[in-house]
């Protein structure tokens, strides 16, 4: 919706409200005192200048600014000039309440009496809704502005994160095909296609809102497939998935920080690495488990490396309520428990 539309459908909305307002009045007064007072047309019709004048005005312009003297001079300035004008125009005001002896009945008001007290009650009324009025839409407007600049802080906050990581993931695998290099391994080609894979899909997908849940699973394949070419012994990697993902979508690189930790660390002193990674959906949520033996660096194991410390904060940040994350200890293993609702 354009700025316009929505000032229009404002517009609209409030023209609708003055309407019912004063059908309502109108049909109270009909009922009550048998008539509608000319009075009451005319300061129906022209009490939204007191309501705006105060919430358009002088709320933003004094009373907000804390010039509360001016505002308090003002208002009652107005007040005294709008009711002066209909006076005078219509000759027609509550003081025509002063020119008859107050009536009574039974120690009660004759309603009759009410009848020109009402409009400048209703006047002073107008007035004071109009200034709760400037303050309500100011503190929503507030409200509004601090959400507007906790979601940008929030999503510029996130892309420094993503750009952390890539050059992180870039450092590690590129010492892992200068290893396959030095050692005129045959896989050093392959490591190198694959990486140029893994590189597409950060350049041209994790820009992206959301991706195919699919296509971050090929990535994370490839990432493995491009660790085991560097290992010596990768024989207890082990890759669990679930084929069905459905039409499913995943905020990019969630995931990838959690198996880097596991390679970085699950490594033994005799050079065989632990490693259990298995992903399941069900109904809508993504199951993430990875396991891995802790190898030669067990310091300091949940704030290792840049991209752990991410990828809690985007978790935080893009699934809030609607996901769950558990790190344990279990003897000498490291455990990740990942849960995340997907629909």
């Amino acid at each position: 919706m354009t700025v316009l539309e929505n000032n229009i459908k404002k517009v609209l909305v409030h023209v609708l409200l003055w309407i019912c307002f004063s059908m309502f009045s109108i049909s109270v007064a009909s009922i009550e005192i048998g008539d509608v007072p000319n009075e009451m047309i005319t300061r129906l019709i022209f009490n939204p200048i007191l309501f705006y004048s105060n919430s358009l005005l002088l709320v933003p312009y004094l009373l907000l600014k804390k010039r509360i003297g001016l505002y308090i001079v003002f208002s009652i300035l107005l007040l005294l000039v709008f009711n002066y004008l209909i006076i005078s125009i219509f000759g027609v005001s509550f003081f025509r309440f002063l020119n008859h002896p107050v009536q009574t009945e039974n120690g009660l008001l004759k309603i009759h009496n009410i009848r020109y007290i009402a409009p400048t009650v209703f006047s002073l009324s107008f007035f004071l809704l109009g200034g709760v009025f400037g303050l309500a839409n100011d503190f929503y407007r507030r409200e509004r502005n601090d959400k507007i600049k906790v979601k940008e802080q929030k999503e510029m906050e996130l892309q420094f994160l993503r750009t952390q990581l890539k050059p992180h993931f870039l450092f590690n695998t590129l010492n892992s095909i200068y290893f396959l290099v030095r050692s005129k391994s045959e896989d050093a080609p392959e490591a190198v296609i694959t990486l140029s894979e893994l590189m597409r899909y950060m350049l041209y997908e994790v820009g992206k809102n959301k991706v195919s849940l699919e296509r971050e699973i090929e990535y994370i394949n490839n990432y493995i497939s491009l660790q085991k070419l560097r290992l010596a012994d990768s024989e207890h990697i082990k890759l669990v998935i679930d084929e069905d993902c459905g039409n499913l979508k995943i905020y990019p690189l969630l995931l990838i920080s959690f198996i880097e930790n596991a390679f970085k660390h699950g490594t033994t002193h005799d050079g065989r690495t632990f490693i259990d990674i298995t992903i399941t959906v069900d109904e809508g949520f993504l199951f993430f488990k990875v396991r891995n033996i802790i190898g030669l660096k067990k310091k300091d194991i949940d704030n290792s490396g840049i991209g752990m410390d991410n990828i809690k904060s985007q978790l935080e940040y893009l699934y809030g309520g609607n996901y769950s994350l558990t790190t344990c200890v279990e003897e000498e293993y490291y455990n990740v428990y990942l849960e995340i609702y997907l629909l």
